[in-house]
């Protein structure tokens, strides 16, 4: 649908503003849908997000800065995420032997199984963008990287 009937505004100041609007609007109802997706297993985007980089790392520990640093939402307060994962058993969280300012993070084998089990469900949220080809996906991608560029 397009954004003028989606937000039922008929007229933008410019493109420009159009563009805005349009992936700020597109960026929270994707965020949406996922997070309805991860709300049956007690998860948010954010903690899915962490869950996701944590099984990236292995075998290694994270710590709190790497977590951040790779975060799509940098606005998130990652050690606040971290330790309702731990409180979930979704991932350990401990003090550096070596510096006990540094964190060590792993998930856990809990952890790992729930992500598991998302990626078999991940078919279905895929499917849904399947509306622009694969040629497609790689232009958005390609303009949406030279905007942050």
């Amino acid at each position: 649908m397009e954004i003028e009937k989606e937000i039922k505004q008929s007229k933008f100041s410019s493109e420009y503003q159009k563009l805005v609007v349009n992936i700020l609007f597109t960026g929270n109802w994707l965020s949406l849908i996922s997070n309805q997706r991860l709300k049956k297993y007690g998860i948010s985007n954010e903690q899915f997000n962490i869950l996701r980089i944590l099984r990236g790392q292995l075998p290694n520990t994270s710590s709190i800065q790497l977590l951040v640093d790779r975060m799509i939402n940098k606005s998130s307060n990652a050690s606040r995420i971290v330790e309702k994962l731990k409180l979930k058993e979704l991932l350990t969280r401990k003090e550096c032997e070596k510096d006990r300012r540094l964190v060590e993070v792993l998930i856990t084998d809990k952890g790992l199984a729930l992500l598991l089990e998302l990626d078999n469900t991940n078919d279905e949220f895929e499917e849904m963008l399947k509306l622009v080809s694969e040629q497609e996906a790689q232009e958005v991608n390609r303009i949406l990287d030279k905007l942050r560029g």
